[in-house]
């Protein structure tokens, strides 16, 4: 460990959220329009509200819970898990977690694996666990691994789910669904009539310290979920709102150039017309919500890092599950 790192000026590992010495060493630039676009975001409120007619769908989102049980889970109608359920991933362990689910009294439970959930892949599953050849009962859980299904509530609402666990390589071989960056399993995976849509890796620039898969964001741009819920990147918890409009296309853009660092990014460069264009696009958005629109009209959609475990703490936060209503 370095001496900035041990001062707490450095982050010590990419998993951990980067310190202002590390945003400004890497690219100021690219800080300041992470700034611009979250206010902007913030401007232009919540990106969508349930139909005034019909009765609301709650939905209670958990990812990497790693073991601990989540007490005084908030009410709702379904609860979807985003992987990481366990620690090291054996039958017993997943099982324990399956029966606290099944045991809520939410009306629908969804869970996929994550990369810690070694027994749902059987290329990782512990060789003990594929020497008793024990299974999971998953009971009143609907388990999802590329694969699409959909749920029925009150007020003859539906809701279209597909869900997958597979992830940018980020371990050794007991880490399960792992893929080799730059391969792209999910181009053209997810069904066009998906309303939630559950992942354990985040997609790239949202939420995710940058460890997310421009692959899986790509495919959701394609796609346009009303709701996406993952995990994995435990210090990316919490909510952001996504329009696919042109300034999230230049926002990511802009994320996705080289970084400039302390020297660069003050000269003028090819990443100034992505940020000025973020400004731009971004002015644009929220005039002409309040000047034509008017509150409460968004049409857009919702990233949910549902990761409920502090850092690599293996404490779980208070208020750990994040609620939705759509």
């Amino acid at each position: 460990m370095g001496l900035l790192q041990w001062l707490g000026l450095r982050r010590p590992n990419p998993w951990e959220p980067p310190t202002l010495l590390d945003h400004l060493l890497r690219s100021p630039l690219q800080f300041l329009v992470v700034l611009i676009y979250q206010l902007f975001l913030a401007l232009r409120g919540r990106p969508f509200r349930p139909p005034r007619d019909k009765r609301p769908i709650t939905i209670v989102c958990l990812a990497d819970t790693h073991d601990q049980i989540v007490h005084d889970m908030p009410a709702g109608d379904l609860v979807i898990h985003a992987g990481d359920l366990t620690d090291l991933g054996t039958v017993d362990d997943i099982q324990r977690q399956i029966d606290w689910l099944d045991a809520l009294p939410h009306r629908h439970k969804v869970i996929i694996a994550g990369n810690h959930d070694s027994w749902f892949d059987v290329r990782s599953r512990k060789p003990a666990d594929k020497r008793s050849g024990r299974r999971v009962d998953f009971k009143g859980v609907h388990y999802l691994q590329n694969n699409a299904m959909t749920l029925d509530f009150a007020d003859g609402r539906k809701l279209n789910l597909y869900g997958a666990a597979d992830l940018p390589a980020c371990g050794g071989d007991d880490f399960a669904f792992q893929y080799h960056p730059p391969t792209n399993p999910w181009a053209g995976r997810i069904p066009l009539d998906c309303d939630v849509l559950v992942t354990h890796t985040p997609p790239r620039w949202h939420r995710d310290l940058a460890l997310g898969c421009p692959g899986l964001l790509a495919e959701i741009w394609r796609v346009k979920p009303r709701l996406h819920v993952f995990g994995h990147i435990h210090w990316g918890r919490g909510q952001e709102s996504v329009y696919f409009d042109e300034c999230q296309r230049a926002y990511e853009t802009c994320l996705s150039s080289p970084p400039g660092g302390l020297v660069w990014d003050f000269l003028p460069n090819r990443n100034w017309i992505n940020a000025i264009k973020v400004v731009y696009y971004g002015v644009n958005a929220v005039l002409f919500k309040y000047l034509m629109l008017g509150p409460g009209s968004n049409n857009a959609s919702l990233m949910v890092n549902a990761s409920c475990t502090i850092g690599n703490t293996g404490k779980i936060h208070r208020n750990a599950a994040q609620v939705v209503a759509i």
